[in-house]
């Protein structure tokens, strides 16, 4: 008999907090928890995503749990982004990890947060084409842009990056100076 091995993810690396579970590589529950009390600031203020994160951490992972029918007992291994992010944003979700790892005494892993988009496509339920290794990826968000030699799943190397702005923050301040609405301005 095949036993599951199930794995709880958590994610705090800016403003969002989110919580999955996954059953041998599928998804069985993902919640996110977006922090509107950005809006106003016109951008994340790191502060403010701290506190949220607080606040928000228990119920997005417990109803994580919950939407994936299983008992937190059941977990073989928690994972969390342990960066790059706001170092704010990161301590609470890792801090939350490791004690939830140590109160049920299972494995923790640790995530790169950049790695993690470029190893997506190999989530059983994404439906995208998995890569063959070695392949390019292209990762482009608000604190980085680069592009990365995906050797294997443990072993990448940056090839090039953004030397200045990144291109999601550049994205965001042209959407600042065209009046657009937050998230784009």
């Amino acid at each position: 008999m095949i036993v599951p091995t199930y794995i709880l993810g958590i994610e705090s690396s800016c403003d969002d907090t989110s919580a999955s579970v996954l059953c041998d590589g599928k998804v069985l529950s993902n919640l996110t928890a977006n922090q509107e009390i950005h809006k106003s600031f016109g951008g994340v203020v790191p502060e403010l995503a701290s506190r949220a994160h607080q606040q928000n951490i228990i119920p997005v992972v417990n109803q994580a749990i919950i939407n994936a029918n299983i008992d937190k007992n059941q977990l073989n291994a928690i994972a969390y982004t342990r960066g790059p992010g706001l170092l704010g944003s990161l301590l609470v979700g890792s801090s939350f990890a490791k004690s939830l790892s140590m109160g049920l005494n299972v494995p923790l892993i640790e995530v790169n947060h950049m790695q993690a988009h470029l190893l997506a496509h190999f989530i059983e339920d994404c439906g995208d084409e998995k890569p063959t290794f070695p392949f390019i990826g292209v990762t482009i968000s608000g604190g980085h842009t680069q592009i990365v030699l995906v050797k294997n799943y443990f072993e990448m190397e940056i090839i090039g990056e953004t030397l200045d702005d990144a291109i999601g923050e550049t994205f965001d301040k042209c959407g600042k100076m065209l009046g657009l609405p937050y998230p784009a301005g």
